[in-house]
Parts: C-alpha cells; structure tokens; sequence
C-alpha cells in the first residue's frame, strides 16, 4: 500500500506520517529530510545554489538513505549521519531554495519511488500529485497559517534551539507557502482524488483517527 500525504509547512504531515507508518507497518519516507540532504551537500560543497546544473549534478552524484523505523529516522548522506544538522536554520533556507530547481526534484523523485514500491507512507509537496499519482490513498493536510506557524515555532525550539521569534518563522512560512505553490516544477497543490483534511482546532490524534478511518474504508472497498 501507498499512502501519500501533502501539505504546507507545519500542517503535521511529519508527526501524521509516522504515526500512520507505525500503526500500518510500513515504510516512512520523509521526502523534505532527502531535499533536506541535498542542501546539507550544496553547502558543505560551497555549490552556489543559482547553479542549477552545479546543484543538479551534485544531486545526482550523492548517495541519501533514511534509515530505521518510523519514530527514529536516520537521514544519511553518503553513508554519514546527519539527522541533527539538516535541522538548522541554515539547511532550511537552503532547503527551500534548492527544492525549486527542476533537476533536483527529478532526481529526488526517482529515489522516492525507488524506496516507495515495497509500500510506504510518504509525505512532501508532490507526492500524490507527481511522485505517486496512482497511490492507494491521497491526504492533503492543511491548517490556518497564524496555527502552522505557532506548530512550526515550538517544533523549532525543541529540536534545535532556534533563535527565530515567532513573527519571523510565521514571516517564513508565508513566503515558503508563496514559493511551493507558484514554482514551475511540481507546485504544492491538491490532488483531484485527494481526502483533505483541515486540522485548525484539531489535535492530532483526532486528525490521526480521521486518516485510520480513511485507510479502514479503502482497505474493506479493495
């Protein structure tokens, strides 16, 4: 089974897609922690990121893993461990700009089928749209931004500590939002046969209840 799930930042695709790998037993691919890698790559290599074909071929050329269960996620580049440092401010923006290029999301696009045929849950921009257009199940999460944004924040600050204030990330949000959904290759949008579902107001097992009963209906149909 392929179960795709899409969104905008901080709609909680990360915490509703392990929960669902976990809970189904299936592979969890987190697609933004490979973009995630790519700009880890570019800035260690010191590749302007305005080289789109310097930046393609280098993510061509590296090797990215994720590896153990859903809860514990390795992120490796070229054999190396870099859960922890693709987590930075720094890697973010990077991660955002790289993300546009056409080259780099083919490529990238490549790889998550490769490591989605033998089922999974992924979740990404693209997924149900591009990646996986024939997936079992499409979920489109979303949430009102000023939400997004505070989710975002607090995430930040226990994972790495951010110095951004709350207006700032809520400032970045709105410009990711901008550019995911206005880029040439592979836009953020919602898949024609995609179940959305609004999380504003809602906690997360409530949204995690709603997606199982989807995957329930899908299950007893085939």
């Amino acid at each position: 089974m392929i179960i795709a799930i899409d969104g905008p930042s901080g709609s909680g695709k990360s915490t509703l897609g392990r929960m669902l790998a976990r809970a189904l037993n299936l592979l969890y691919i987190d697609t933004g922690s490979m973009y995630r890698a790519v700009a880890l790559a570019v800035i260690e290599a010191d590749v302007d990121p305005s080289a789109t074909e310097a930046v393609t071929a280098l993510a061509n050329r590296i090797d990215i893993d994720l590896e153990g269960d859903p809860d514990s996620l390795s992120v490796l580049l070229d054999r190396r461990d870099i859960t922890e440092q693709i987590r930075t401010e720094t890697v973010t923006a990077m991660s955002s700009i790289i993300s546009s290029i056409p080259g780099v999301r083919r490529a990238m696009v490549e790889r998550q089928r490769a490591m989605g045929e033998r089922g999974a849950v992924l979740n990404g921009r693209d997924i149900g749209t591009v990646v996986f257009p024939d997936a079992d199940i499409k979920f489109f999460l979303t949430a009102e931004p000023r939400e997004r944004a505070e989710r975002r924040y607090k995430e930040d600050q226990m994972a790495s500590g951010s110095s951004a204030s709350l207006a700032e990330t809520f400032a970045d949000m709105i410009e990711r939002d901008k550019r995911d959904s206005t880029r040439a290759d592979s836009p953020l949008k919602v898949a024609d046969d995609a179940i959305v579902i609004d999380s504003t107001g809602k906690t997360i097992e409530q949204v995690f209840e709603l997606m199982m009963e989807r995957v329930s209906n899908v299950h007893r149909n085939h």
